[in-house]
């Protein structure tokens, strides 16, 4: 697994260095992205000594949405496009996505009754609060959400995202309410506005 993600970082760094001088802003934006990530994937996945330093990577938001651009259709699930993410200061994040609700909220029979019943189609799902991560564990703590612009209850956010992030080890999906593991030995995140740094 190590080694067939060096040898896609290489690969990208190749593309980089051979692409024309007017390379699009986005895919450049996402290439930098790409390269974090499967840096950070490296030292997660290797042993590291105990007198190690801790390793710093910093990235934008403006990166974090190129690469949902350029490479989302390879790893987002069907029925979610266009995600978007935007830091606002030290502890506030938001992030958008037009998502498919007939796929998560319609996967049982509702009374006309139900207002979940009236929301169909695909619309713009939003969510903004407060994202923080220490002692390698991370937490949302969520002030709104929005289906189509209009204010929904977080529960109603809570069966979508669970919806759409089910796995055989977690069948009902990620749960927003709970703390969650951050990945590959992570141990913090610091936010400023428009970026974040993690601090491995």
């Amino acid at each position: 697994m190590r080694r067939r993600l060096l040898i896609f970082g290489l690969s990208v760094a190749l593309a980089v260095a051979f692409a024309p001088a007017g390379q699009d802003a986005v895919r450049t934006d996402a290439t930098a992205m790409q390269q974090k990530l499967v840096a950070m994937a490296l030292r997660g996945a290797a042993t590291q000594p105990k007198t190690a330093s801790p390793l710093r990577t910093t990235f934008t938001d403006r990166q974090v949405n190129a690469y949902f651009q350029q490479y989302g259709k390879t790893f987002l699930p069907t029925g979610v496009t266009d995600p978007r993410v935007t830091i606002v200061d030290d502890s506030h994040v938001r992030a958008r996505a037009m998502v498919n609700l007939d796929q998560a909220l319609q996967t049982k029979n509702r009374s006309w009754l139900d207002p979940l019943a009236w929301l169909t189609g695909t619309v713009e799902v939003s969510a903004a609060g407060r994202l923080t991560g220490a002692n390698g564990q991370g937490r949302l703590l969520l002030d709104q959400a929005t289906v189509g612009g209009v204010s929904v209850p977080i529960s109603v956010l809570q069966q979508v995202v669970g919806y759409y992030t089910r796995t055989p080890e977690q069948p009902r999906g990620f749960d927003l309410t709970q703390p969650f593991p951050l990945p590959s030995r992570i141990q913090s995140i610091a936010l400023a506005p428009g970026m974040a740094t993690i601090v491995q």
